[in-house]
């Protein structure tokens, strides 16, 4: 199953130093793991955002949900997640 999720990161101002520096390390080894087991095939920047568009490539709702509350910056993101499904015209379908 295929889903768009588009993350809006919004950690606060006030947020310990050394807390935030390791909560954006953790973010981006978990991410590098999913990418590297198919999870996570796709990840963009929004330009001059603090957001990224991904694409996830999982089993069920309930994995991808698993899978984006497992994000060490969860708890400062917003997220709108859309499925996908094949399009008609698609040359690569």
């Amino acid at each position: 199953m295929l889903f768009a999720v588009k993350m809006d990161v919004n950690i606060p101002a006030d947020l310990d130093p050394e807390v935030r520096a390791d909560t954006i390390a953790r973010e981006k080894a978990y991410s590098q793991e999913l990418q590297k087991s198919g999870k996570w095939p796709h990840i963009w920047r929004c330009v001059g955002q603090y957001s990224n568009l991904s694409v996830f490539d999982v089993e069920s709702n309930d994995e991808l949900h698993d899978i984006l509350w497992g994000l060490p910056l969860f708890p400062y993101m917003s997220l709108e997640v859309t499925p996908l499904a094949v399009h008609p015209s698609d040359i690569n379908a």
